[in-house]
């Protein structure tokens, strides 16, 4: 006998036998128990859900001719020929095959002879929106009023391009996408029958990569297995599959966040040279950056709506923390657009490599949400107030008598060479929290004022000190145990520098320029 699949030979044979789809299995073994039996039925969903598995079942136990509870007695004639597949009385056709009215007229004329051993003759047309107009309409009279022997069961993938008039003569089942949790269990099962073992995490890729289709899990399980020597491992369905580790996908994703796009661009190019597929990959990276939003807006649900376990949940919620929802829709709208594009381009690598620099680099987008990234970025730096010193008044009525001056802690002078405390502070930060790595190189040290310790950036890096402001209270921890004392952290760029006295008449001197002669930019050499 010739090898069958893993989906051909762990075919359900009963209802019963059906997963994922207890409320539509339900209902139609309570008609068979009670006799109501409806003269058409249209099974709608997605591919591999069961819906021809489905109707193969409902039509064996109309025919079988000592059903029990619903389920068919395997016994009888009727049985023991469907089993062999040599039941006449269950016609199957492929709509897409036999779309024209010709088929169809032909169809009319057969349903018409009553059936060879069963109850009832049972015609199952699948892909049945891939009829042409003309066969619908010729098809409706009898949908409507088929013999009382005839019992038809249309299937599809696609309902809304069925007419309404074929809907309506039909109970609709809609067909959902089985959970993860149900696949991999039906893997579970499959393997202890066929004598073999698999990881966890391997059976999860698979029902991940289905998408909710048991056949395509079964399909790809039995691909995996055949590539496999002994255990299936997790590495082995990802070398089969051509995706990404979950991982790989955690540490690139951190790139984007601290907006450090050498190291998202290596990591791609880690992944071309593994030999994984670059549309798969944006595809994951758009999953991953999904659960990442759900993190930050239903935190508490995100184990039932990504059907993941406690710990992966916490994985993307502590990831999820490190960047706003702002961002992180803008980054996943990138990546969506870049892999539609991928489908159409030559050059798959460029594409992503492009969307790599662009959710690294927001301030530097023409787009509506690059503005906004730089006007938030502009209101989020801290700025100084310099407040006017009070004019002196002299009292005549006590001469001799001065204020007391207001002791001030010495200023180093600005770019002082950082203490070595202050390095360590920085070793320790980049240790515990590697993705803000590219921030804190961007960061300088400028001078210490009393228990306040001054760091700089430059203009173009105002961005980065966006990212390090959400921070500061790590970073001023980081440094209090370096120094030995408690101590705080500003942050400013270049510009923000309050003007100094030695500053204040070169300043004048252009303020008085701009107005005489109305220009807004003067420059002065020497």
């Amino acid at each position: 006998m010739s090898y069958q699949t893993l989906y051909r030979a762990f075919r359900p044979s009963s209802l019963k036998d059906v997963r994922g789809q207890e409320m539509i299995t339900r209902v139609l073994t309570r008609q068979l128990e009670t006799g109501r039996i409806a003269h058409a039925y249209l099974f709608c969903g997605s591919r591999g859900t069961g819906k021809t598995t489905t109707a193969r079942a409902f039509a064996r136990v109309v025919n079988c001719q000592s059903p029990v509870d619903g389920e068919p007695c395997g016994t009888c004639d009727a049985c023991r020929q469907l089993a062999t597949e040599s039941n006449l009385d269950i016609v199957e056709i492929d709509a897409a095959s036999n779309n024209g009215v010709d088929e169809i007229r032909e169809l009319r004329e057969r349903v018409k002879y009553p059936p060879v051993n069963g109850r009832y003759k049972v015609y199952i047309i699948d892909e049945v929106h891939m009829l042409s107009p003309a066969a619908f309409n010729a098809l409706l009279k009898t949908l409507e009023e088929p013999p009382a022997h005839v019992v038809f069961i249309l299937a599809t993938t696609e309902p809304k391009k069925l007419p309404a008039t074929v809907l309506s003569r039909c109970q609709r089942f809609d067909f959902r996408r089985v959970p993860m949790p149900v696949i991999v269990e039906l893997m579970r099962e499959i393997l202890e029958k066929i004598d073999r073992t698999a990881e966890t995490e391997a059976l999860e890729l698979i029902a991940a990569h289905s998408e909710g289709g048991l056949r395509d899990a079964l399909s790809l399980l039995d691909m995996c297995l055949s590539y496999a020597d002994e255990e299936l491992s997790a590495e082995t369905v990802r070398n089969v599959t051509g995706t990404a580790g979950r991982s790989f996908l955690f540490e690139y994703v951190d790139a984007l966040i601290s907006m450090d796009a050498k190291s998202a661009v290596v990591l791609i190019d880690r992944l071309i040279r593994d030999g994984r597929d670059l549309a798969s990959f944006a595809a994951e990276v758009s999953e991953h950056l999904r659960a990442l939003l759900l993190a930050r807006i239903a935190s508490d649900s995100l184990c039932e709506l990504l059907e993941i376990s406690v710990e992966d949940a916490n994985r993307y919620r502590d990831q999820a923390n490190h960047i706003q929802e702002n961002r992180l829709a803008q980054i996943t709208d990138l990546f969506l657009e870049a892999e539609s594009r991928m489908k159409w381009l030559s050059s798959a690598r460029a594409a992503l490599e492009l969307c790599t620099v662009r959710a690294c680099r927001p301030e530097e987008s023409s787009s509506l949400e690059g503005m906004l990234a730089r006007i938030e970025a502009l209101e989020s730096v801290p700025r100084t107030v310099v407040q006017a010193a009070p004019a002196k008044t002299e009292k005549t009525a006590a001469p001799k008598e001065t204020p007391a001056k207001v002791e001030t802690p010495a200023a180093q002078a600005p770019g002082a060479p950082a203490p070595e405390a202050y390095d360590k502070a920085m070793e320790a930060l980049v240790a515990t929290m590697p993705m803000i790595r590219p921030q804190l190189s961007a960061m300088r040290y400028e001078r210490r004022e009393g228990n306040c310790i001054h760091t700089v950036f430059a203009r173009k890096d105002a961005m980065q000190m966006n990212v390090l402001s959400r921070f500061s209270e790590k970073i001023a921890q980081a440094l209090s145990e370096a120094f030995g004392e408690p101590l705080t952290v500003n942050m400013r760029r270049e510009e923000d520098r309050p003007t100094t006295a030695v500053e204040r008449p070169v300043r004048q001197t252009i303020t008085a320029a701009q107005n005489l002669f109305g220009i807004e930019n003067v420059e002065i050499d020497g």
